[in-house]
Formats: structure tokens, sequence, C-alpha cells
């Protein structure tokens, strides 16, 4: 579809420019209205294009709506943090994650319950396949502590692993809002560090 750029002249947006106005969009309607009343209609209306252009990408709701969220979530995505120490790293990672995540998590569970009814799947589903092949960062931070000799080389439980984050993630959906700086500090200090680190000796 040709729009007006600021000049007053006519463009017509192509591949990826087209792609991610469509998705920022698609990202809008689910936040505004839930996945029950989103359609193809409303998402090219509010991108400024037509329905065809998104059933060329899309052929289902579903599938769009996993490009959507996939799409905010790489938006969203910020380097691994690397202070130098364990608690630096966790510490710097959940509060970027609070602040840049918010978003995501409180629209993802209140917003997609009649995607998951729909296609069967749970929100687990739906972070995998977010994830897709990238290390998470909690198991980069860990590797460098372990490198570093801040705590054993000993392979972690996946649930220790990824527990500051989880406990952050569970936070803001709880509350539907950013976490308090002093939370993040008591799950790093009270709860993750003591689950990692080895006992001072005797």
């Amino acid at each position: 579809m040709d729009l007006e750029d600021e000049s007053g002249s006519s463009r017509r947006r192509r591949g990826q420019e087209l792609e991610d106005a469509l998705l920022d969009a698609a990202w809008d309607e689910l936040s505004e209205g839930g996945y029950g009343t989103l359609t193809f209609e409303a998402v090219a209306a509010r991108a400024g294009t037509s329905r065809p252009v998104i059933n060329r990408r899309w052929k289902t709701r579903a599938e769009l709506v996993v490009a959507a969220v996939r799409h905010n979530s790489e938006k969203s995505r910020f380097p691994v943090p690397d202070t130098g120490t364990l608690r630096g790293d966790v510490i710097a990672l959940l509060e970027q994650a609070n602040d840049r995540r918010v978003q995501t998590a409180t629209v993802i569970p209140a917003q997609l319950g009649a995607y998951f009814k729909e296609t069967g799947t749970a929100l687990v589903d739906l972070r995998a396949d977010m994830l897709g092949t990238q290390v998470p960062a909690m198991d980069i931070i860990v590797r460098r502590a372990m490198q570093r000799g801040e705590i054993p080389t000993s392979e972690l439980p996946v649930r220790v692993v990824s527990l500051p984050f989880d406990l952050v993630r569970n936070e803001l959906m709880m509350t539907l809002r950013s976490v308090r700086p002093e939370v993040i500090i008591e799950i790093v200090d009270a709860i993750f560090l003591p689950l990692v680190s080895p006992p001072p000796a005797r």
C-alpha cells in the first residue's frame, strides 16, 4: 500500500519494513483487545495495508500472534550483562528485564487465554518458541561465574539457574507492574546466591 512520508511523497513499504509494521500492528491489537477479538482486517487497517498482504505471510491468527510475540520479544532483547561478578550480572539482568519486559509479561497471560485454548498449548510452549535456539542469558552468566571460580563447576539444576528470572517474571505477572529494586536484591542475595555458592569454609 502506498503511504505518504513526511515530505508528502508516496512510497511503498516492502520486505522487512512491511513485515515489521504488520507485526507491530498485530502486537498492538493483541495488547488492546486480546486474542479473542484480533482479526486480520483490524491488523491490516492498523498497519495501513490490506488483508491479502497478511495472508501471504501467515495463514492463521495463531501463526500471526506467535510471530508478533516473537517480534516484540526480539525488539526488547538486550545484551547479557558482564559486570565481572555473578551477583552483579544477575542483578543487572533482572533490572534490564524489569525495565524492558514488563509489557510482554503482563500482556501475554492476560490477552492470550483464547489462543492457548484454541491451540491446546500453554505459556511454556510459547516461551520455548520465542527462545528458539538462543542460549538463555542466565546460562551464560552462570557459565562465566564457574569460569571465574565464583561457584562450583558441577552441573546446576535447570530450575536453579532459571530461578531469578522466573521469580521476577512471576512478580511481574502477579502485580502487573515493575518489580521494586529491593525485591530484585532479595531474590539474588537471599534466594539465588545461597543456592549456587559454596558454604564458607570453617
